[in-house]
């Protein structure tokens, strides 16, 4: 009796073996599909990412900043009487801190590098030429 028990088995731990193998065979299978899918995402998120930087490159060209800055918001390069350059002073090697002076103001109305008063208004720096406070409650201006 003990003869007939072995093949039988045998037998039962073959089938669970091909059972085994099948089924790690199926998963092997799904996970390569799911694998080529990804692959296949990644690619296309690849060529978009190239086109989105082309687009981005092209968005941002000096001349059509320049153009809209013109067309749409009215602005316009200041001419060459419009522009003050401020002189900053090296800080001497006596001075603590590091702290720099600046012993150069531009004129009454006007920051360095911009028109004193242009087509339109300078609402950036109003509060700035009024002498009211900032968001940090410090006077703005100098």
């Amino acid at each position: 009796m003990r003869v007939a028990r072995l093949p039988l088995l045998l037998l039962l731990v073959a089938v669970a073996c091909a059972l085994g193998v099948v089924t790690s065979q199926h998963k092997a299978r799904k996970l390569f599909t799911e694998l080529q899918k990804e692959k296949d995402e990644a690619q296309r998120m690849e060529v978009e990412w190239g086109q989105l930087q082309l687009e981005q490159s092209t968005w941002a060209t000096p001349v059509r900043v320049e153009k809209i800055a013109a067309s749409k918001l009215q602005m316009q390069l200041p001419k060459s009487g419009q522009i003050q350059f401020i002189r900053a002073e090296q800080p001497s090697p006596q001075s603590s801190g590091g702290a720099t002076s600046h012993s150069t103001k531009p004129a009454s109305g006007q920051v360095a590098g911009y028109p004193a008063s242009g087509k339109g208004g300078n609402r950036a720096f109003s509060s700035w030429e009024k002498g009211e406070k900032g968001i940090d409650g410090a006077n703005q201006q100098p």
